[in-house]
C-alpha cells in the first residue's frame, strides 16, 4: 500500500505506544507531530529529528490543538489516562480527557483540513464475554469508566465522517513488549518483570482471558491505517489483536522464557492470589486479516524475550520502584490534573 499523507499529528505520541511508533513514523518519511503533556517526559523520543515537532501541550486546550493541526494530513489519536487502573485518579482528569476532549479534537481536526483520523479505542470495552469469538460486532459491555469511555467515542467519531474525511477505529487488545517509554503495569509486562526481578510471578486471578498484541504490531496497524485505501476502512472498527490466553497461561509462558534466558535465577515460582479485575474475552481478528490483510508478526514470547534484553541491559532500572514505568503511581506523584 502506497503513502498517502506527509504530516501525521500524533496526540499522547510521547506515551507507551507512541515512544515506539514515532520513531517508526519517521523512519517510514512521514513529518510528525505530538502534542501531549509530558507526564513521563519527553526525552525517549528523537526530539532532535527535523522532521519531529514536539508540542508540550494539552488537547482539551483549543489553541494547542490549533497549532498541533497546522498542515496535518492524518491523526493517529493516543491521547488518553490510560488503562482502567487509572480511574483511580480524579475521575474528572479522565472523563475531561478521555470523553470530553474527543470530539472537539475531531470537530477541529475536520476544519483544519485534515484528511483522515484513526482512533485509538480499546478492546476492553467488551468486558466480560463467554463467547468463543468476540467479533466487532459484538455487544459493549464496559466495566470501567474507561472502557465505557473508550465505546462512547466511537460514534462521536463516526458522525464527523464525510468523503473528505476518512474515520476508523481501532480495538486493540493489551499491548506487551519492550519500548523506550516502557509500561511494567500491563500484563505480560508485570509478570515478565516479577519473574526477571523477584524470581517468583505473582498471577492475580488467572482464569481471565486476555488477548494481546506485540508492540511492534501494534504500530503495524496504525501504519496500515495510514496507508489503507479510504473505501477499505471508512466508518469500520477493527479488532487487533493475535494471542488470547488465559493470565495463567501467559504466566507459564514467562516462567519458561525466563529460565531460558537467565538459567542463573533458577527456578521462577509461580503464586495465584484473587484479583477483583473480572474482565475476560477472546477476541477476534479475522476482520482486519480479511479486509486488509494485516496479520501479527510477533508473539508473546517475543514481547517476554525483548524485555528480557531491557533487564539485562540495564534499560528498565528500579523496576518496581521506579514511578515512571507506571501510569497511575506517576500521575498520583505528580498531582495531574
Amino acid at each position: 500500500m502506497a503513502k498517502q499523507f506527509g504530516k501525521v499529528l500524533v496526540p499522547g505520541g510521547s506515551g507507551y505506544v507512541g515512544s515506539m511508533l514515532v520513531p517508526r513514523l519517521l523512519d517510514q518519511g512521514y513529518e510528525v507531530v505530538v502534542v501531549d503533556i509530558p507526564y513521563f517526559g519527553n526525552g525517549h523520543l528523537p526530539l532532535d529529528n527535523p522532521k519531529l515537532t514536539f508540542i508540550a501541550g494539552d488537547i482539551r486546550d483549543s489553541g494547542t490543538l490549533a497549532q498541533a493541526l497546522s498542515g496535518v494530513d492524518a491523526v493517529i489519536q493516543l491521547a488518553c489516562i490510560s488503562n482502567d487502573a487509572s480511574f483511580e485518579l480524579d475521575e474528572k482528569l479522565s472523563t475531561t480527557i478521555n470523553l470530553d476532549a474527543f470530539e472537539p479534537l475531531v470537530v477541529q481536526a475536520k476544519s483544519a483540513g485534515v484528511r483522515r483520523f484513526i482512533y485509538c479505542s480499546s478492546s476492553s470495552v467488551y468486558g466480560v464475554s463467554d463467547a468463543l469469538d468476540v467479533t466487532e460486532d459484538h455487544p459493549l459491555v464496559p466495566l470501567t469508566l474507561y472502557n465505557k469511555y473508550k465505546g462512547m467515542c466511537e460514534p462521536r467519531l463516526f458522525r464527523h465522517m464525510s468523503d473528505d474525511f476518512t474515520c476508523v477505529a481501532i480495538r486493540p487488545a493489551t499491548v506487551c513488549g519492550y519500548a523506550p517509554r516502557c509500561r511494567l503495569d500491563l500484563s505480560v509486562n508485570i509478570l515478565t518483570n516479577h519473574a526477571v526481578n523477584k524470581g517468583v510471578i505473582t498471577v492475580f486471578g488467572g482464569a481471565q482471558k486476555r488477548p494481546n498484541l506485540h508492540i511492534e504490531d501494534m504500530c503495524a496497524v496504525y501504519k496500515l491505517m495510514l496507508e489503507a485505501p479510504a473505501h477499505l476502512i471508512q466508518g469500520e472498527i477493527f479488532n487487533a489483536g493475535y494471542q488470547n490466553y488465559t493470565i495463567m497461561e501467559i504466566a507459564r509462558f514467562v516462567k519458561k522464557i525466563v529460565e531460558a534466558e537467565f538459567p542463573e535465577k533458577g527456578e521462577i515460582g509461580i503464586e495465584v492470589t484473587p484479583s477483583e479485575d473480572d474482565r475476560s474475552y477472546h477476541i477476534n481478528s479475522d476482520k482486519i486479516f480479511q479486509t486488509l490483510g494485516f496479520k501479527p508478526r510477533h508473539s508473546i514470547e517475543d514481547a517476554v524475550r525483548s524485555l528480557c534484553a531491557a533487564f539485562r541491559d540495564g534499560k528498565l532500572p528500579r523496576s518496581f520502584d521506579d514511578d515512571r514505568y507506571y501510569n497511575v503511581r506517576t500521575m498520583r506523584a505528580i498531582g495531574a490534573a
